[in-house]
């Protein structure tokens, strides 16, 4: 591949062989030597178009000297790499899963899942370049930085999926209590009809109507009376309909005993 058309700087006076193995992106992150030559091609954290990212290059000459270039968003330096993800994952470290909604935690997931395969890729591709470059301490600590790096991901990504599933769970078996409370209601309400539906039936029928002689005197005190009890009784119905069902038994299974024979 011509200068002109690399992803590297023209600048660089690094072997032709780098140049040839790079395409027109980064590609997969990764570390290359040759002849004493480390070039480490990596991405930058994602950002909100997973689809779209950046390439960083950083090139390591025979006598130590780092230089960096970018596609994306510019970077000076591995140093500088490193701190954006240890930025980025304290950031989402810092977060309470359990005073998220089941919404925000999915934004979580979401957003974490690239961050996650990036911090991985990373890792491996430095732990590569640590094999490669046995005898540099500089790219040790780097490896072992960008190991926290995939471990603190991967943990906030694990809370979150925890959480989520906790949060479905505690909905699922509040939805299941309000269900079963419903339905005992709904019998109750039924007992009581089915006992007073066939009076009230016949009684309109027949026109039953007992005379007591209350309708005539003092009225229409009878009549309020008559209304105070009903909604005293109508109240204490409704208590009772609505009073918190026993929880049911726990179901059980037996498992049968195998038969010899």
């Amino acid at each position: 591949m011509s200068t002109d058309r690399s992803l590297l700087p023209a600048s660089w006076d690094i072997p032709q062989v780098f140049r040839d193995r790079l395409g027109v992106t980064a590609g997969r992150q990764r570390a290359m030597v040759h002849e004493g030559h480390l070039l480490l091609v990596l991405h930058g954290p994602p950002s909100d178009d997973h689809a779209v990212r950046g390439g960083r290059f950083f090139w390591r000459s025979p006598d130590g000297t780092w230089a960096a270039s970018a596609t994306g968003k510019p970077c000076h330096s591995l140093d500088a790499h490193l701190a954006e993800f240890e930025k980025l994952v304290a950031e989402i470290d810092e977060r309470e899963p359990l005073d998220e909604n089941a919404s925000e935690l999915h934004a979580d997931i979401t957003a974490l899942a690239p961050l996650v395969r990036a911090s991985r890729n990373l890792h491996t591709a430095l732990q590569h370049a640590r094999e490669l470059m046995a005898g540099s301490e500089e790219i040790l600590v780097c490896r072992d930085r960008a190991y926290q790096i995939e471990r603190m991901a991967e943990l906030a990504y694990q809370d979150a999926q925890n959480t989520l599933g906790y949060t479905a769970a505690l909905q699922a078996e509040s939805q299941a209590a309000a269900g079963y409370q419903m339905a005992v209601s709904a019998h109750r309400l039924n007992i009581l009809a089915a006992f007073f539906f066939p009076m009230a039936t016949l009684s309109a029928i027949f026109g039953v109507n007992l005379r007591t002689g209350l309708e005539q005197q003092s009225a229409p005190l009878p009549f309020l009376a008559l209304v105070g009890i009903s909604v005293i009784c109508g109240f204490v119905l409704k208590g009772f309909i609505a009073s918190e069902a026993p929880k049911p038994p726990p179901q059980t299974t037996t498992a049968s005993a195998p038969s010899d024979g």
